[in-house]
């Protein structure tokens, strides 16, 4: 040290600088994971609810949407569910169980959460759309948290890493291989 002026600071801004693009790199993995999970538990707890898969009665589908069919933002998408409750129900479980499962394993993500989001969407427009105040409902706030996981994807310890990462390997090796002939 001269005059009492530190010389060696720049050797702790690169380890600083590391971490922070360690933490930008992983930030949507807790919301992954989240979705993810919620998502297929949601899926599964519909597919084992006897109740909830039924046109009519208390706790089932029909019954729900025929409960919002008027305070809902769009009725017509309602309607529509109304012909058949069960197949809308399945339709819903299933398609939360797709996402959850594509989420959570990282493949296909940006479809996967594009599906997440149209779900919260049009659950929001139905199901909690009278909801007041809006905050209260939580498929907007769903919806909301799909979008970030729309745009970016999953780009750590995902599938879709991993085969990106074969993909360029593969192609690597393959343009490598044509280079030396």
């Amino acid at each position: 040290m001269a005059h009492g002026i530190r010389t060696d600071s720049h050797t702790r801004r690169p380890r600083r600088d590391a971490w922070r693009q360690s933490a930008t790199r992983y930030a949507l993995l807790p919301l992954r994971i989240f979705l993810g999970v919620t998502f297929i538990y949601a899926g599964l707890d519909k597919l084992t609810d006897s109740s909830f898969m039924r046109a009519d009665g208390t706790g089932s589908i029909g019954k729900m949407m025929e409960g919002v069919r008027d305070i809902s933002a769009i009725p017509a998408l309602v309607d529509l569910s109304l012909k058949n409750p069960v197949g809308f129900g399945y339709a819903i479980a299933l398609g939360e169980l797709a996402v959850g499962i594509g989420t959570l394993l990282g493949l296909f993500a940006r479809i996967a959460a594009l599906g997440g989001a149209l779900i919260s969407l049009s659950l929001w427009l139905t199901v909690s759309w009278s909801t007041e105040p809006y905050y209260y409902g939580n498929d907007l706030v769903y919806l909301m948290a799909w979008l970030p996981l729309v745009l970016a994807g999953a780009s750590v310890l995902s599938l879709d890493a991993l085969l990106a990462a074969r993909r360029r390997n593969s192609w690597g090796s393959a343009r490598h291989s044509a280079s030396e002939h």
